[in-house]
Order: C-alpha cells, then sequence, then structure tokens
C-alpha cells in the first residue's frame, strides 16, 4: 500500500492512506541504508491491521526542512509579529531566503497589528514584500483573514514557521478550534516566546495539509553556497540579466544592476543590507564535513 507519513512519534511512522491512519515501524534495513523517514514523506507500507504496520519504502523528496523536519513541502506560512515579539526584517528575510532554497512557496502573516499604534509598520512591510510578488495578510479580529489563509490550504502540504511567540500555534487554534494547541507567553526577561510546539504531525485542514511546528527565532544557511544565494531573492533575478558580469554577487563589481535598483528605490534597502549580511555569514561559515554514506 502506498500513503503519506502524517505523524512521528516514540519510533512509530503514522502513515494516512485513502483516508484512514495506519500506525506502523520501520524496517530494521533501514537503519543500515542510513534512511529516516520523514513526517510528509510518501511512502510503501503493508499492514493487516491499524496498529501493527510495516514501512518498506520511502519515495524520492522534493524537499525536505531540517527544523521542523518535514518533507515535501509545497507553502510555507512565515508568520511574523509587528510587537512583542518586534518586527524584525532580518529574521523574515531569512526565513524566506530558507523556503526559496527549498523551492516552496512562502506566503507572508502578520500578527498583533491591534498592538500597534497605526497602520505604518504594516502598510511598509507590505509594500517592500507585495512589490517583491510574495503574498502577504494581515491579522484580523474577524475570520476574514483565516479565510484568505485557508483558501490557500487546497491540495497543498503547508508549513507554518516564525519566531516564537510570533502567534503560530494561536493562529492554528483559531483555524482548528479543537486543536488547542498549547501557546507560548513571551519571556519578559528575554523577550522571546518558549517552545511550545513538541513535534510535528499533518493535520487535515480545507483540503490540504498542515504541519504545526516549533516556533524558532534563527535560522542557519548551513547548506546554502554564496553562488546560490543571489538568485534566492527574486527581485535580484529580475533585474540581474542587466548587471555586466554573468555571476555578478552584487556587491563590489562595476556595473551592478542590483545595486542601481537598490539605489534607485526598486529593490528594498532592508533586502540588499540583509543579503549582504547573509552572503558574509555563509562565506565566513565553518565548513561541514558530510559523514560517508
Amino acid at each position: 500500500m502506498e500513503g503519506k507519513i502524517t505523524k512521528a512519534l516514540s519510533g512509530f511512522y503514522y502513515i494516512e492512506s485513502e483516508g484512514i491512519t495506519y500506525q506502523t515501524r520501520a524496517r530494521g534495513n533501514f537503519r543500515k541504508r542510513k534512511i529516516t523517514p520523514l513526517v510528509g514523506d510518501n511512502v510503501v507500507f503493508e499492514s493487516s491491521n491499524l496498529t501493527d504496520g510495516y514501512l518498506l519504502e520511502v519515495f524520492p523528496r522534493k524537499n525536505q526542512l531540517v527544523r521542523p523536519a518535514v518533507s515535501n513541502v509545497d507553502q510555507g506560512v512565515v508568520v511574523s509579529s509587528l510587537v512583542e515579539p518586534n518586527f524584525s526584517y532580518n529574521l523574515l528575510d531569512r526565513f524566506l531566503v530558507s523556503l526559496e532554497f527549498e523551492d516552496i512557496n512562502p506566503l507572508i502573516y502578520l500578527t498583533k497589528v491591534d498592538l500597534l499604534e497605526d497602520d505604518s509598520l504594516v502598510n511598509e512591510v507590505k509594500k517592500v514584500y507585495e512589490e517583491i510578488g510574495y503574498p502577504v495578510i494581515v491579522a484580523t479580529e474577524d475570520e476574514t483573514s483565516l479565510k484568505q489563509i485557508e483558501a490557500t490550504f487546497s491540495q497543498k502540504l503547508t508549513v507554518f514557521m516564525g519566531q516564537s511567540g510570533a502567534g503560530k500555534s494561536t493562529l492554528l487554534n483559531r483555524i482548528v478550534p479543537d486543536l488547542a494547541l498549547e501557546t507560548g507567553e513571551i519571556s519578559s526577561a528575554l523577550g522571546r516566546g518558549k517552545h511550545t510546539t513538541r513535534h510535528v504531525e499533518l493535520l487535515p485542514i480545507a483540503g490540504g495539509l498542515v504541519a504545526d511546528t516549533p516556533g524558532f527565532g534563527s535560522i542557519d544557511f548551513l547548506t546554502v553556497e554564496a553562488r546560490e544565494l543571489p538568485r534566492l531573492f527574486p527581485e535580484f533575478v529580475k533585474v540581474a540579466s542587466q548587471c555586466r558580469f554573468r555571476e555578478c554577487s552584487h556587491i563590489n563589481e562595476p556595473n551592478c544592476a542590483v545595486k542601481e535598483a537598490v539605489t534607485e528605490g526598486i529593490i528594498a534597502q532592508t533586502r540588499y543590507e540583509n543579503y549582504t549580511q547573509f552572503l558574509n555569514e555563509v562565506e565566513n561559515r565553518k565548513p561541514m564535513y558530510r559523514k560517508k554514506k
């Protein structure tokens, strides 16, 4: 039989197949082959009942995230608070770059709008990212924003991400009221949220699957190479063909169309500054030594 892993817990893999969930264990040869099944994997399994099945094969993945450990993701909803914790262009861009790297479509969801004194920050953030082509949904007290998000779920596997305390679990609890996910309060000492979601599970919502994921506040670009980074900024890609050098890094080269676009206000200064910081991080990263398979 074929199905999709919707939950992994204590050595068991829960596989959904044709509307039925089977509890399975992985065959011993998975460990020898150094294959770790992930939530989101499309798999082959056998089972004579609902609780004693065996996972036999994992199909190739189109992508996989490390934090959270989910594969075959179609859409990433980046939940970003505007206050408590304060909005960070840098953090939002980290999530967006990570999603672009894994070929996952981003959607930005802005929370805690009601705590702002005016709409200037909301309008500024929307302008920057909608001009790039990223959809931005602003949280509303009524059901409007929830319906806007739910409308994007159909036939997709969606992951929620964003820093702790941004409101991911609160948002999911509103979308699925009987979910009762624990929500994190903001630690007044650190100004950061507590990590509240302990394991990844795919939830059937609005015709798609949604992964509830741990809230985390930083992303390390462990696998992105310096030459790949410019391609992960869609607005850079649009003008890069006009750069003098084909492999322009958009830093010190003359006649760089990206730097000109920043000067002209076509590309946001915050995006370019974050790009240069990320590039510096990637170039100065300690080398990773892969284990021999």
